[in-house]
């Protein structure tokens, strides 16, 4: 996230341990790991009646991973993590072990080793939706969402989008693993869903059932940003940790490092498109300053 969570009502409707059936066929399990970076907590999804697919199984908390299994019932088929940060993979190979279940990612961390990579196009299929996994850098190098579609017509598509969109909040982008570029990119695929997506259910926070117009204003929220940011560096060259206070006067003290961490993003994008100069961009404490032209 880059922005505090919002402090709506409706997420007291988000109950750690609590099975709610989002969409018929799509349930969801909050794990108990609420935080200022994941709002609420975690979201675990399981999708379908047998032959069922976990998405993000979350921490490596006891009870949620007990609570998965008796969801799942015997019928846990794949266990898979749309990236693996530690609020999302760590229960996984757990939860895999303990059901018998194939676990899933897009490749090999020092703390995720997968028994199988997914790639963009790979299918999943659960007796009720068949899951297409795509490519969705930016959070992170290995970030995949799913696009569901149910095996029977009469429902929505829905977009599994871990922490590529949430609910609640915006997504923060930490580079080197994170990358803004490849995040706009990311977003506009999403945007350009051919059929559209109609409902995006997020790592953190609730169902969201206006996908495109919440991706407009994610994209919006960062090219204002990101303007901000140029306009920043218009008195001459700043490091990043002078440009937080311009930028994010309104964040507590506890979440200035995170607002660096986007800025330094944004940085890194305007220097690969030319727009600003830095002797090294991979240098968090490099001063950066405008293009000549």
């Amino acid at each position: 996230m880059s922005q505090l969570w919002s402090n709506s009502d409706d997420h007291s409707r988000l109950i750690a341990g609590e099975i709610v059936e989002v969409i018929p066929g799509i349930r969801r399990l909050l794990a108990p790991n609420p935080s200022l970076m994941t709002g609420p907590g975690t979201n675990t999804y399981l999708i379908g009646s047998t032959d069922i697919i976990v998405i993000d199984p979350g921490p490596r908390d006891d009870l949620h991973l007990e609570r998965i299994v008796q969801a799942g019932g015997g019928n846990i088929r794949y266990v898979v993590v749309t990236h693996s940060h530690r609020d999302h993979a760590p229960g996984a190979a757990p939860l895999a072990q303990a059901t018998g279940a194939t676990l899933l990612g897009f490749d090999e961390r020092p703390d995720f080793v997968p028994d199988g990579r997914v790639a963009e196009g790979d299918m999943l299929v659960s007796d009720r939706w068949r899951l297409e996994a795509l490519h969705t850098p930016g959070h992170s190098s290995d970030h995949l969402c799913f696009i569901a579609d149910a095996v029977q017509p009469g429902q929505p598509r829905v977009v599994f989008s871990g922490d590529h969109i949430m609910e609640g909040s915006t997504v923060v982008i930490g580079p080197p693993d994170g990358d803004m570029a490849d995040y706009f990119d990311s977003l506009r695929r999403l945007r350009e869903l051919e059929p559209p997506a109609e409902v995006i259910a997020p790592g953190h926070g609730l169902v969201i059932f206006n996908p495109d117009e919440v991706i407009d204003i994610y994209l919006a929220l960062r090219l204002n940003r990101e303007e901000a940011i140029f306009r920043s560096l218009s008195g001459g060259p700043l490091r990043v940790s002078e440009i937080i206070p311009m930028i994010y006067s309104h964040l507590p003290d506890n979440l200035l490092r995170q607002g660096g961490r986007s800025i330094w993003a944004h940085l890194r994008k305007l220097h690969q498109e030319g727009g600003v100069s830095s002797p090294d961009r991979d240098d968090p404490e490099s001063k950066w300053s405008i293009t000549s032209s």
